[in-house]
C-alpha cells in the first residue's frame, strides 16, 4: 500500500508546484512528472532570475533545485519525523541556459534509522548532466503532522 505522502505529491503530477506545501519549491515552480518510492522526477524550466552574470545557470540554483529534490524525497517516505540535509555535495558538470528544460531527478540510495542517503541529477531532457549531487539526511525531533484530515 502506497504511503499517504506519496499519495498526496501524486496530485501534483504534470502540474507545476505554485500550491505546494515548500515555499522554495513554489518560488523554483517546477512541474511534477513522477514520484515512486524512493524516486522522483521533476522539470524546471530555467529562468533569467536563476542565472548569474555569465547567464548560465548559477550554481547555487542547481543546488537548491537538487536539495529540494531529495528532501521532498526523504518526506516522501513517510517517516513520523523531519529529516534535514547534513550534507549536499555537488558536482556542476555543464551550463544551462534561459529557456532550457531541464529534469531533476532523485533516488534513495540508503535508508537508515537515522541519516538517509539520496543522490540526485539534474539533466536535459536528452539526459545531458548539468549538476549531481549526493547528500545525507539526520532524522530531526520535529513530528510531521499527518496530511490526512481526520
Amino acid at each position: 500500500m502506497e504511503n499517504e505522502r506519496i499519495s498526496f505529491l501524486r496530485q501534483y503530477i504534470g502540474k507545476n508546484m505554485q500550491q505546494n506545501f515548500s515555499p522554495v519549491a513554489q518560488w523554483l515552480n517546477g512541474k511534477l512528472l513522477n514520484i515512486e518510492e524512493g524516486m522522483m522526477q521533476i522539470e524546471y524550466l530555467v529562468r533569467p532570475d536563476m542565472c548569474n552574470p555569465m547567464g548560465t545557470l548559477h550554481g547555487g540554483m542547481a543546488a537548491t533545485i537538487l536539495d529540494e529534490i531529495v528532501g521532498t524525497m526523504v518526506f516522501a517516505l513517510g517517516r513520523e519525523y523531519a529529516f534535514t540535509s547534513v550534507n549536499l555535495n555537488c558536482d556542476f558538470l555543464n551550463p544551462a541556459f534561459p529557456g532550457d528544460v531541464l529534469i531533476a531527478h532523485s533516488n534513495i540510495v540508503r535508508v537508515g534509522k537515522n541519516i538517509i542517503h539520496v543522490e540526485g541529477r539534474l539533466t536535459t531532457p536528452e539526459g545531458k548532466i548539468i549538476a549531481k549531487c549526493a547528500s545525507n539526511l539526520i532524522q530531526t525531533s520535529f513530528q510531521i503532522p499527518s496530511l490526512v484530515a481526520n
